[in-house]
């Protein structure tokens, strides 16, 4: 399965996917996580140490063959992994969007080409979770970088403007060819925080597939520089999420992503 992740700016898109990669691949499953932010940050909270994370090249542009379907790789798969990859705890492999060099140095078209060409590619991998952590705006989905997600995740906090971008995300992801489109309700401090995240995703036809807590404990992880499934493996957050990778695992059905959802 090849899911992407995206919400508005600090949602917990970053967290949500590090934490769901490594309890995916602790269950034995070979899991790519994409960083597709142009502001990178998901190396550091998968656990790869600093001056590791510092070092990582993105996927260069190269890569990227155009075709009337679509960019593809030009080169195999596996080969590109073994290049580009780095490998973080529990063995998931991270491979990174380009991300600006200078100011003033225009878009980031190929760097956006060889992230699609590369989810491309990704789906004949049928025994591995690819998880991409998207940036937080809906160029992605405006692009179509993301059009060959099995299922866009967006992340909702229980407050209005969280819930807009998700329903404008939502929107967009309609007329991609991208089969499932789910939320996350994340940072959920009350039984009313859930009623209102329910009521808004039920109005715009969008099931709710995990109930995240608000927790310090995500903050103090960050504060430490820690990730969050080392900092509070058994906490709440935790818990919810290896629910989140509950659901995933259990989808034995592959998702055709062939049309709209």
């Amino acid at each position: 399965m090849r899911a992407a992740f995206a919400g508005k700016g600090g949602a917990g898109k970053t967290t949500t996917v590090a934490t769901l990669a490594r309890l995916l691949a602790r269950r034995g499953a070979p899991v790519v996580a994409v960083d597709a932010d142009s502001n990178p940050n998901l190396a550091v909270a998968l656990g790869v140490e600093r001056t590791v994370a510092a070092e990582i090249v993105a996927l260069p542009t190269e890569l990227v063959s155009r075709r009337p379907d679509g960019p593809r790789l030009r080169t195999p798969l596996e080969a590109v992994l073994a290049d580009h990859a780095t490998e973080g705890p529990d063995e998931v492999r991270l491979v990174a969007m380009g991300q600006p060099d200078h100011a003033d140095s225009g878009c980031l078209c190929g760097a956006h080409a060889v992230v699609s060409a590369l989810l491309a590619d990704l789906g004949e991998r049928s025994d591995t979770f690819t998880l991409m952590d998207l940036e937080a705006s809906p160029e992605h989905l405006s692009r179509g970088t993301a059009r060959h997600a099995d299922l866009l995740v967006l992340v909702a906090e229980p407050y209005y403007r969280s819930l807009e971008s998700v329903r404008r995300m939502a929107a967009l992801a309609a007329e991609l060819p991208i089969a499932r489109v789910v939320v996350v309700a994340n940072k959920v401090r009350s039984p009313d925080d859930a009623e209102a995240i329910g009521a808004f995703c039920a109005n715009h036809g969008l099931p709710v597939v995990a109930e995240v807590p608000w927790s310090a404990e995500v903050l103090d992880a960050d504060a430490a520089g820690i990730p969050l499934l080392d900092a509070a493996p058994d906490g709440a957050v935790v818990t919810a999420i290896a629910g989140l990778a509950d659901h995933l695992a259990g989808i034995t059905t592959p998702l055709t992503n062939t049309g709209s959802r």
